[in-house]
């Protein structure tokens, strides 16, 4: 793997780390002497010396961290978790018996690698996860709004807040199916030819093919469902909408 995004070597100076973090976009470099980790280096060091008027110049040595945590390449996944379990830490360089650097795992790589259902091997090359995204954003609609909070190649989870007396459109999906437990309010219920009444804890599959569609029947409260989609593909394009409240055509890629 290649580890020169993420390490400088011991003589650099704090202006050369500055441009190695603004590069490598993490917010860390690691400080290195013929492979071996002597160091680490984070922006908020850099802040803090810039504030003690210490000159970009000055050689990283200066104030690095000669202290920092790793883990070893037999280390367990109960450790590894264990240490991320610390604000502090966003990252842990991975050494062998020799504290040679072999490679880095961020927090982030660490969830997606896992989510992804990855056996976790502390020599692959983590930085395969950097394209994907742990958070998502709220996506407002006529109705309400949804939010994303699990995507993979093969589910996508959603929480769904469905507006006092809104409903979704009429509709079915060609490439994947779902199912939904309602977290919180009361529903009506459409799916196929079949109409029922939905509160908290009530469960529905809905194949692929299957019209469906619920709308919130209380006046004031707002209707939460857990959404789970499996399927090939997750495109909010594979809506087929047959009616809808808000006059949307089929081809308005939103729910």
């Amino acid at each position: 793997m290649n580890l020169k995004k993420y390490t400088m070597p011991f003589n650099g100076t704090i202006f050369h780390a500055m441009e190695k973090i603004e590069h490598n976009k993490e917010g860390f470099v690691l400080i290195v002497k013929e492979n071996l980790l002597i160091g680490t280096l984070t922006d908020g060091d850099i802040r803090r010396a810039l504030l003690n008027h210490v000159s970009i110049k000055n050689n990283v040595v200066d104030i690095m961290q000669k202290e920092y945590e790793y883990i070893s390449l037999n280390d367990s996944l109960d450790v590894i978790v264990s240490k991320f379990k610390s604000n502090k830490i966003k990252y842990l360089p991975i050494l062998n018996v020799k504290r040679e650097l072999i490679n880095v795992l961020t927090k982030d790589q660490l969830h997606i690698a896992l989510l992804e259902g990855h056996q976790l091997d502390l020599l692959m090359d983590f930085n395969q996860f950097n394209h994907y995204s742990l958070t998502h954003e709220i996506y407002n609609r006529p109705w309400g709004f949804y939010k994303t909070v699990f995507l993979n190649e093969f589910a996508q989870a959603k929480i769904i807040h469905i507006n006092p007396l809104q409903q979704i459109s009429l509709q079915y999906h060609k490439k994947r199916e779902e199912h939904w437990v309602v977290v919180k309010g009361t529903g009506k219920m459409i799916i196929g030819e079949s109409e029922r009444i939905l509160t908290a804890g009530s469960y529905i599959f809905i194949p692929r093919g299957c019209l469906h569609r619920i709308k919130n029947i209380n006046e004031s409260e707002i209707l939460v469902i857990s959404e789970v989609q499996l399927g090939d593909y997750f495109g909010e394009d594979d809506i087929i909408r047959i009616e809808d409240d808000y006059k949307r055509n089929k081809k308005e890629q939103y729910v």
